[in-house]
């Protein structure tokens, strides 16, 4: 693939106000989410709720790329048609994960580093002979006492650059996914610095390893409180902290930032990134976009609860969530109206 056309899927995964629907979580991490609402842990559940996601009527208009598993892209829907078929037909790009997991950093308690890099080039062109156009790997950064240390960032980013690379060898776009953890109670202040710490060290790892930055996407957390920080900003206050981060480490070449979730609410991810883009949007150099799991899944998951009579009201909550953050990208959302109902 020509760096043209890596520039090209770039630019389409974050064009129209559209966002990413992160939908590659481990089966273990699925599971966990299933037995919550007594779902049965099993792949044919697995493969419904994901079938459910893929063919949601009207997800397309607000949703331009879906990062799946392994054993996702691998699936069929009930009808036949292979999940990347379904998601093409709904004009959604398919993405795949493919880092293999965050594992103790050896020499370092408490930290870890993301694994996957062997024998990734030739998972890679699997990949994209199966229709997958861009990829994501995630680097789990840990807040704590004395953490994160200079190793942990240095070997993370050096990993994210490697792996983009070659991504970009595959022709696919690789989403750059370095996570600070909201996990403890630190502030909001240190974890902004935490964050600006890491990025300038993914984008000189970037820059070493010849990873075309047009031809790439960042997916960063937000600048948050630690989930058990006895003091939690505004949501004005998190959309000044993170775009100040931003604009002191990401380059503007980069075409776009699709934000993660990282175990938000649904409505609190909607108006942090609404907040951002309805501040600074004449200032900012990229577009401001999101790559969302549970705020986007979690209440289509509610609603279904593993029952095949409830999948149109799960795919409604599933499209509805997907337009509150496609309004958010605009800077139109309405928090007051989209806020939970009283049970």
């Amino acid at each position: 693939m020509t760096a043209q056309a890596l520039i090209d899927t770039a630019q389409a995964l974050v064009a129209g106000d559209k966002g990413l629907l992160a939908m590659d979580e481990s089966n273990a991490t699925c599971h966990k989410r299933f037995a919550k609402l007594n779902i049965p842990q099993t792949e044919d559940a697995r493969r419904s709720w994901r079938e459910l996601i893929v063919t949601a009527p009207g997800l397309g208009a607000s949703i331009s790329g879906a990062i799946l598993f392994d054993e996702t892209i691998r699936q069929r829907t009930s009808g036949g048609a292979t999940f990347v078929s379904a998601l093409e037909a709904a004009g959604i790009v398919p993405g795949i994960k493919v880092d293999t997991g965050a594992k103790p950093l050896a020499g370092h308690p408490g930290e870890t580093v993301t694994e996957g890099l062997d024998g990734l080039r030739e998972r890679l062109a699997e990949y994209a002979g199966m229709g997958a156009r861009f990829a994501k790997w995630r680097g789990v950064i840990t807040p704590g006492a004395g953490l994160p240390s200079r190793a942990c960032i240095e070997v993370n980013a050096h990993a994210l650059a490697r792996y983009a690379a070659l991504c970009q060898e595959a022709g696919l776009v690789p989403i750059v996914e370095p996570e600070v953890l909201m996990d403890g109670d630190h502030f909001l202040a240190r974890c902004a610095e935490i964050t600006e710490e890491t990025l300038h060290t993914v984008f000189i790892q970037l820059r070493l390893q010849g990873v075309l930055l047009e031809g790439m996407l960042l997916k960063p957390n937000m600048v948050l409180p630690g989930q058990a920080c006895p003091i939690q900003e505004s949501v004005d206050e998190v959309a000044d902290a993170t775009v100040t981060c931003l604009l002191r480490t990401v380059p503007a070449a980069v075409p776009g930032i699709a934000f993660l979730s990282g175990g938000q609410s649904a409505q609190l991810a909607s108006a942090r990134l609404n907040a951002m883009n309805a501040r600074f949007a004449s200032r900012l150099p990229w577009a401001l976009a999101f790559s969302y799991s549970r705020a986007v899944q979690q209440p289509a998951l509610d609603a279904w609860k593993g029952d095949a009579a409830n999948v149109g009201s799960a795919q409604k909550a599933l499209v509805h969530r997907a337009r509150c953050n496609q309004a958010a990208r605009r800077g139109d959302y309405d928090a007051l109206a989209d806020a939970p109902k009283p049970g």
